[in-house]
């Protein structure tokens, strides 16, 4: 039980909202702008290709991980303290990032970066949601959404920006610039409140949680170097399992569990959570390898690369408006499929493009995927709400952006390793390496779009050559990601928009808005 909402004048709310939208804005764009900065930081401070890919993977693993915990903390010892914590700690790292002159130094800060961004994100949601009533408490959620679509829309262009001019350290600098700023009117304007009501903490089920993420994705990650059947990478996926099955336990017998595993018997519960982990697949991972393309591989500068990444982002900024008006006349479900339907077309689009070669040509199925994306985009968090009963509201809202941030880091591992193998496939079957331990080289470093050092590792090649094994390796990673969104909108299709499946929800999601 939450404390009760005090009104006030709108005016005395704005600062508020500037306050955790300013907040909202650098968690998406420290996310895509790493992955901008990822080839600069490379050639300055060099790095295996596994550390260099932690840059990103770090950040998004702590954050899903430690999402529901600082949602539980926030109840618990006050959702301001737990957004100023937040937000304090990411104005820290992102300056210690800023001035950092070791790649392991980076990787760990960026890990709690994340950490930061969980509670940052935790402790303002909670707030935004005690400061706003009624129809101001929508029109505030969805300033907080269109925030998060302002940082992932511009995020890749402000980050080439950035370095083309100032360097890469300005990126995470210009990150604790804007968390100051929203320190500065968050401290003075928020107002401290917390469920007096509050269960605390599952520790020893977000222990196991954080420990099963974190060990899954570094298995996914070893791929790439150590192959699937190496004793590590098996070792760490069985102790994942273990892992998974002990979380499972706990959660089955703890009082007040992390994870109400009863939910999942909602079968549009179930449904709402493949919307997350589709976009993750269709988009997102986008983010991460498009810029390694444009940049390692076709030899663009960072600010190029950020102008071409606004022809997949920039429909984030218009379309899920578009998709909540949609609902008047199509059911919110039907929208969600077919926008994932769209998505999947134009993957299998831009694998043409990409197999072509010709970059320009991916501009127009980039804005086809940032489209059919911005569908389910617009109506996903709405949706984790009302597939179950209202009182049980506030687990589902924790589990949906646990498995929308999660997914992210998971996906972007998987697919790391599936377009590492389609490389090595590719280096393989032309016989371009001596040994195993060279191939194995060559195929981390070409997977991650570092074409020069590829190159330096296969000094009998040419960059032609490596060029077109990339090209060939991801247009085959497109075509799977379009074949697994595919996947997604069916499962959606049948949980959301097929009344086969009797529950004790609102059924509005069957039918369109009257």
């Amino acid at each position: 039980m939450s404390n009760p909402t005090v009104t006030a004048a709108p005016a005395n709310k704005t600062p508020v909202l500037v306050a955790i939208c300013l907040a909202a804005i650098i968690l998406p764009l420290s996310f895509v702008s790493g992955s901008i900065a990822t080839p600069v930081i490379s050639r300055e401070l060099g790095g295996s290709a596994q550390a260099l890919s932690w840059i990103t993977n770090a950040f998004m693993l702590s954050f899903g991980c430690f999402l529901m915990a600082a949602g539980a903390l926030a109840d618990e010892i006050g959702r301001k303290k737990v957004f100023i914590i937040g937000v304090s700690l990411f104005a820290l790292f992102s300056g210690l990032i800023g001035f950092s002159s070791s790649l392991i130094w980076i990787d760990l800060m960026r890990a709690a970066q994340g950490v930061a961004a969980a509670a940052a994100l935790a402790g303002g949601s909670a707030s935004l949601a005690q400061e706003f009533e009624g129809r101001a408490q929508m029109r505030a959620f969805s300033m907080l959404g269109t925030s998060f679509g302002v940082g992932l829309a511009f995020g890749p262009f402000l980050a080439g920006l950035l370095i083309a001019h100032f360097g890469w350290r300005a990126v995470f600098l210009s990150s604790m610039v804007i968390a100051l700023l929203s320190l500065s009117v968050g401290v003075m304007r928020l107002n401290e409140s917390k469920n007096p009501n509050a269960a605390g903490i599952d520790w020893p089920g977000t222990a196991l949680f954080t420990a099963m993420l974190a060990l899954l994705t570094w298995g996914l990650m070893e791929i790439p170097s150590k192959g699937t059947t190496s004793v590590e990478v098996l070792g760490l996926l069985g102790a994942t399992v273990v892992l998974l099955i002990l979380f499972v336990a706990v959660e089955r017998k703890v009082r007040h569990p992390m994870l109400d595993l009863s939910l999942f018997r909602y079968a549009r519960f179930i449904g709402v959570q493949a919307l997350p982990l589709s976009t993750a697949f269709a988009f997102v991972v986008l983010l991460v390898l498009l810029p390694m393309q444009f940049i390692g591989i076709t030899g663009m500068n960072e600010e190029q690369a950020g102008l071409m990444m606004m022809a997949l982002s920039l429909p984030m900024l218009i379309i899920p408006m578009f998709a909540a008006l949609l609902t008047h006349w199509i059911s919110a479900g039907l929208v969600c499929t077919l926008g994932l339907v769209i998505s999947a077309i134009g993957l299998g689009w831009l694998s043409q493009a990409i197999a072509s070669q010709d970059m320009f040509a991916a501009l127009a199925p980039m804005a086809l995927i940032g489209i059919g994306i911005g569908l389910p985009w617009g109506l996903m968090d709405g949706l984790s709400i009302n597939v179950v009963p209202k009182e049980r509201a506030g687990m589902a809202t924790g589990i949906f952006s646990t498995t929308r941030v999660a997914g992210e880091g998971i996906a972007l591992a998987i697919v790391g390793a599936m377009l590492a193998g389609f490389v090595g496939q590719g280096i393989q079957q032309l016989s371009l390496a001596k040994d195993s331990h060279t191939a194995s080289l060559a195929v981390q470093r070409l997977a991650t779009g570092d074409l020069h050092q590829a190159l330096l590792e296969l000094p009998s090649t040419n960059a032609l050559q490596l060029t077109a094994i990339y090209a060939s390796a991801f247009q085959h990673l497109l075509l799977w990601l379009a074949a697994i969104t595919l996947i997604s909108a069916a499962i959606v299709f049948a949980a959301l928009c097929l009344k086969t499946v009797p529950t004790e929800v609102s059924e509005t999601l069957c039918e369109p808005d009257q």
